[in-house]
């Protein structure tokens, strides 16, 4: 039963970050150049009209990053177990995604390249210990609030 739940928390932060990036990228109109609600339908075409726009980059890493951390608190709030741990796996699996789209299209600017690296993972762990410390916060006060009750 674990096994389906955690799939099933994972596969949910991973659309959870999917989203708010695709909803941060639609968020300025003049970076639309499409039609569809999903920019992923026409990257490549979307990433040569942006090749040159380094604020555009900045800002993917940015809402990656905010995509990511939610996704991991998301993913951690539905596991039983090891919280961070599965968090940090949405990061790595975002990773993996950035990595293959940088390798497929040329467009990217080096420092995109290489803050990647630096994003996914401590974002996506920053979720995960977000998570734990309300656990671990919710669970103290209800040990609290077992010994101070009256007999």
């Amino acid at each position: 039963m674990n096994f389906i739940r955690n799939t099933i928390a994972v596969l949910l932060g991973l659309g959870i970050a999917g989203l708010i990036i695709t909803l941060g990228i639609r968020a300025f109109p003049q970076w639309i150049t499409f039609e569809a609600f999903a920019p992923f339908e026409h990257w490549q075409r979307f990433l040569f009209s942006m090749k040159d726009d380094k604020a555009f980059f900045g800002f993917l890493l940015f809402i990656s990053g905010l995509g990511t951390t939610i996704g991991g608190v998301a993913t951690a709030i539905i596991v039983k177990y090891a919280k961070v741990a599965y968090a940090i796996l949405i990061g790595f699996i975002m990773l993996f995604i950035a990595m293959l789209d940088v390798i497929i299209f040329p467009y990217h600017p080096t420092f995109y390249k290489i803050s990647i690296f630096l994003t996914f993972f401590p974002f996506s762990w920053i979720g995960g210990k977000i998570v734990e410390v309300i656990y671990e916060r919710n669970k103290q006060k209800r040990i609290a609030e077992k010994m101070n009750k009256p007999k």
